[in-house]
């Protein structure tokens, strides 16, 4: 007997059990517990069946903690995750220019050390995007010593009415859970993805933007004929990026928005992911809430500052 039942199903546990050549420990998340089959998925998404009769122990454990996060990293990690039309470089700190679309993908990123005097760089920031006749915006991390040293330059809040945004992370075993519809995971968008990623026409430069990530995929869920959500997941080092999340409106609040990540972290497990972010604004409660049931949690805040 296992020891497990109905009731733990969506926890974490560890089953000993036989193999050929003796005992081994697995552990993972309860997805199915039958009277004589145990379905536990592990970390990196393969679901091991193991029959009951080959169970000597069993038992539900504690969700595996957080590890803290590195910050100045996972700055970077999500610059890569979705990297601009053009870019340059100030020493460290990267300029980025995409025809004017996206704030992250319109702005520096001053991350590390300029090889300069700060007032120097942002003087290079401002003449980069002056030359395509966009504002000068840098992506600063609330609390950095950038944030401090840039507002000391005079630059200013460029959205002071917009929240800021949080990027949220967890651990890939938390959000790989079979989804409740069936996600299609392509290496390119089609037409009807970008049809249902975007209200109206798609911007010129959104497609070389989204597709231009070293590992990116776009997943999909189809009801009713129709592709009714969509999201990008992109790969960097063992870190699952998750964006472009959307769900046409006719269609929300039944966990379309969930089966997308889950369906991107079950794609990510077995190509080395271990760890996902996304971001999100403050303000947006709904994908607050639907985000931190999932198990993510903030990393750190952002926000975008402007030269007077």
């Amino acid at each position: 007997m296992s020891g497990l039942g109905a009731r733990d199903i969506g926890h974490r546990v560890v089953v000993r059990h036989w193999i050929p050549g003796g005992l081994t420990d697995l552990i993972g998340v309860l997805q199915a517990g039958a009277p004589q089959i145990l379905a536990v998925r592990h970390a990196d998404g393969t679901v091991h069946e193991i029959p009951t009769a080959d169970v000597t122990a069993a038992k539900t454990i504690p969700e595996m903690p957080l590890r803290p996060v590195d910050v100045d990293q996972l700055f970077l990690t999500a610059a890569l995750g979705r990297p601009a039309a053009e870019t340059a470089y100030v020493g460290h700190w990267l300029l980025r220019a995409s025809a004017g679309w996206t704030g992250r993908g319109n702005s520096l990123l001053p991350a590390g050390d300029p090889g300069m005097p700060v007032p120097d760089a942002l003087q290079q920031a401002i003449d980069f995007y002056a030359e395509r006749n966009l504002p000068a915006q840098a992506q600063i991390r609330l609390g950095s010593p950038q944030d401090e040293q840039i507002r000391a330059c005079g630059w200013v809040d460029a959205r002071p009415e917009q929240s800021d945004v949080l990027v949220m992370h967890t651990t890939l075993d938390h959000v790989n859970a079979t989804p409740a519809y069936d996600v299609q995971v392509a290496d390119r968008p089609n037409d009807a993805w970008y049809a249902t990623a975007f209200d109206g026409p798609v911007p010129v430069v959104a497609p070389q933007v989204l597709e231009g990530a070293a590992k990116a995929v776009f997943a999909s869920v189809s009801l009713d004929g129709q592709v009714v959500a969509v999201g990008r997941g992109s790969m960097t080092g063992h870190w699952l990026g998750v964006d472009a999340i959307r769900v046409c409106s006719g269609y929300r609040r039944r966990g379309l928005g969930t089966a997308i990540v889950q369906g991107l972290a079950r794609w990510a497990g077995p190509h080395g992911g271990r760890r996902t972010y996304l971001e999100v604004l403050l303000e947006n409660a709904a994908a607050m809430a639907t985000y931190t049931r999932l198990g993510y949690r903030e990393a750190y805040r952002y926000r975008y500052l402007t030269s007077r």
